[in-house]
């Protein structure tokens, strides 16, 4: 199993352990990370409620899930479990806003990133973007994210010729944690991140909820709104709630 940070600890959730981290704290660990301070290379996952769900019968994200360094709470059903669970985690911290965290400090001694995923088109926008916003970041490379199997080493040649500090992989989950997994050892960066929507964010391919619906927990229920199609998705939500009630309240043995 990998090493594990250092950090405040951990709560278990359906057998998922999350770091009982905030957005402050969860960066800095990864800008250790991306310094080579751990010593190997490094992976980090930001699991929400589906996630964990998903976790529970896809053995292989499970085990990728056991051996990622850093798992930070994305998502309110997160929240809620832990706190429900009697270790709350000290805040939500959605992928989106720790990549940005992390990127702004690393943008001050010109780290290196890459980023993969999205349509393609979609990476390069995003490139520009964030170049524009994080004066000084150096992104070095990008692909986007419909690619097979035949291509990995493909890809994986660019990301190592890259010399990246970060890889952001944002295929999707669970494509992009078991993506991630199955190549750590092999693409040469410090750290990478399954972080999802990070770039169609940024390349303005999908508006983010307001700033209301993120303050109330409720991220989720915008982009519901935004995309009934996610319906069946969230199906996940009520059938992880009933999961972690249900766990709870099983009499130690």
């Amino acid at each position: 199993m990998a090493a594990r940070p250092d950090t405040p600890g951990a709560v278990e959730i359906l057998g998922v352990r999350v770091h009982r981290v905030g957005l402050a704290e969860a960066a800095e660990l990864i800008l250790g990370m991306t310094a080579g301070t751990a010593g190997k290379a490094c992976l980090v996952a930001t699991p929400n409620a589906e996630m964990i769900y998903a976790a529970q019968t896809d053995r292989t994200l499970r085990r990728t899930l056991e051996q990622a360094d850093l798992l930070v709470p994305d998502g309110a059903g997160v929240v809620w479990a832990a706190r429900h669970l009697g270790l709350p985690v000290p805040e939500r911290v959605p992928g989106v806003d720790l990549v940005a965290v992390v990127l702004q400090r690393l943008a001050r001694t010109g780290g290196r990133v890459y980023l993969l995923g999205g349509r393609p088109g979609v990476a390069e926008k995003a490139r520009e973007r964030l170049l524009a916003a994080f004066p000084g970041l150096s992104i070095p490379g990008c692909h986007h994210g419909y690619f097979g199997p035949a291509e990995d080493a493909e890809i994986i040649a660019d990301v190592r010729a890259s010399r990246a500090q970060l890889l952001l992989v944002c295929l999707g989950s669970p494509k992009q944690e078991k993506w991630a997994g199955a190549h750590l050892e092999r693409l040469g960066v410090p750290v990478c991140i399954g972080v999802g929507g990070f770039l169609d964010v940024w390349a303005g391919v999908v508006r983010r909820a307001p700033e209301a619906f993120r303050k109330a927990n409720l991220e989720w229920l915008y982009r519901l709104l935004r995309q009934p199609g996610r319906f069946w998705r969230m199906l996940a939500l009520p059938k992880f709630v009933l999961a972690v009630l249900l766990r709870r309240s099983r009499p130690s043995r």
